[in-house]
Parts: C-alpha cells; structure tokens; sequence
C-alpha cells in the first residue's frame, strides 16, 4: 500500500535526532508506524486502531517502564 498520501509525525521529544519513530493514519485506517532514517523507502509497522490506543494507554500507564 501506498503511503505518500499520510501525513506521518514525530514526537516533539525527538528534536533534531535523526533516529525517532514516525507515526500517522494509513488510508485504509490503519495507524501505521516508521523509522525516520528509512521513511521514504522503509518498512512501515501496521496496527488497528484499537491496538494502538491500548498501546498508548499502556505506555503512559508505565507498563513498558525498564
């Protein structure tokens, strides 16, 4: 699937650091995932919307904390 059209973005907590994970909406609404070393021609992580809330939940909820 083609993945020009998404508008991909970036935590603001990667500042000018070229290694960071690229975030955005897939056309077919899936939320997909990317590194930015590789955006253009990488691979890109696909999730269902619902997995990726739970994900995030779990993340500010310090389940994932080493």
């Amino acid at each position: 699937m083609a993945t020009k059209s998404v508008i991909w973005r970036k935590s603001t907590q990667c500042g000018g650091s070229a290694t960071c994970v690229e975030v955005g909406v897939l056309e077919d609404g899936l939320i997909g995932t990317r590194d930015t070393k590789d955006g253009t021609n990488g691979p890109v992580l696909r999730f269902e919307a619902k997995t990726w809330r739970s994900f995030i939940t779990n993340i500010k909820s310090g389940d994932f904390d080493l």
